[in-house]
């Protein structure tokens, strides 16, 4: 029953949840539809936080995508041990550098005042949630070996037979408490994801794809400009 309802329940009323307040934010308050940087009141620091940060989660991610999009082409691609020492450890890399890149921001957001008087409440639980999630799939990848395997073979059937809304938690119930809280994790990141920054992810980059050209205007007479 506790399976049940943390697990399907919740990841459904998550997903929801999320769709809901996300349109209703845009619509509403489109202006806050942003990453709402802090670059301008503090940038020398920030590029060795965000750089390792977006690198590194953008890479565990598309992991993530490939091995539920494909597990069986991934479990193939293992099957040969080099490829997957290989896979293992680029995986655990990526994630260590976001982990890193994480703790930087974070104390960089906490020890510049203008930045910390920006904080809001959300940003704190966004980052606390982060840190966990980051730290919680660290230590699984040092526990529980090869987990590309296991989670093309193990997570993925479970995920899958929830966008075929077909849920089966059977799976659930052989996960360590390390992978169960880390796919609860990810689920409350989701519910959350409406009221933090992270919507910046669903309108950025792609507007540049149609957004006018820069133009640049003279503000002064051009007769004046070529005799200065």
């Amino acid at each position: 029953m506790i399976d049940t309802l943390l697990y399907v329940f919740y990841p459904y009323a998550a997903f929801v949840f999320a769709v809901a307040f996300s349109v209703y934010r845009y619509v509403n308050r489109s202006f806050t539809y942003s990453s709402l940087s802090s670059q301008f009141l503090e940038n020398k620091t920030l590029f060795y936080g965000t750089i390792p940060w977006h690198y590194g989660i953008i890479g565990v991610l598309t992991g993530h995508l490939i091995g539920f999009l494909i597990p069986a082409k991934v479990l193939a691609f293992n099957s040969v041990p080099l490829r997957l020492y290989v896979l293992e450890i680029t995986g655990f890399a990526l994630a260590l550098a976001a982990f890193v890149g994480l703790i930087h921001l974070i104390i960089r957001r906490f020890s510049h005042p203008r930045i910390r008087k920006v904080t809001s409440p959300m940003d704190i639980v966004l980052l606390a949630l982060l840190l966990t999630q980051v730290g919680l799939g660290l230590y699984v990848a040092i526990s529980y070996r090869w987990g590309s395997s296991w989670y093309a073979a193990s997570a993925v059937p479970y995920l899958r037979s929830l966008f075929s809304f077909n849920p089966d938690v059977t799976q659930v119930a052989l996960w360590p408490l390390a992978v169960r809280l880390h796919v609860l994790g990810a689920f409350t990141l989701l519910a959350i994801f409406p009221f933090t920054r992270l919507v910046h992810v669903l309108v950025m980059p792609f507007h540049y794809l149609w957004r006018p050209y820069q133009k640049v205007v003279w503000n002064r007479e051009r007769t004046t400009i070529l005799k200065s």
